[in-house]
């Protein structure tokens, strides 16, 4: 049986999905988070699934033979944090995680409670850190 991935851009608008939102810290989190990496990427939001907000795509291919699209950089603003995903492994990510504020990470998920917490230059830098890596290791969408 083949495998379907269910992480896939959808016609969901980003604008009624944050609006959605229950939480008001979280739901203006995301719009700032939404211009930010609207700016960096200079890609438009898109949904992927039912819950991330995701900026460009790329098409990665494993080992197994396992292959997808996936976003170039996103974020979901969940019920108990925000989840931001960034590559892992970009030139200067262990400073930058270090200078970003209170975060929790896991390999390439950044997760934020709230967003006055973390210093945004930091993470502008990260997420152009990470882009320019994406690019590179995977240079068509």
């Amino acid at each position: 049986m083949a495998y379907e991935a269910k992480t896939k851009t959808t016609e969901v608008s980003v604008a009624d999905f944050i609006a959605a939102v229950e939480n008001p810290k979280r739901k203006a989190d995301a719009e700032v988070l939404c211009a930010l990496f609207e700016e960096i990427s200079g890609e438009p939001p898109k949904m992927w699934g039912p819950s991330i907000i995701g900026f460009g795509k790329y098409h990665y291919r494993y080992d197994s033979g396992h292959e997808g699209d996936a976003p170039r950089l996103g974020f979901s603003p969940r019920k108990a944090q925000t989840v931001i995903y960034v590559m892992s492994g970009f030139k200067g990510q262990d400073e930058m995680i270090a200078r970003i504020g209170k975060v929790k990470t896991s390999v390439s998920c950044m997760y934020v409670n709230r967003l006055d917490q973390i210093d945004l230059g930091v993470l502008r830098e990260m997420a152009a850190a990470s882009l320019a890596q994406m690019r590179e290791q995977y240079p068509e969408g």
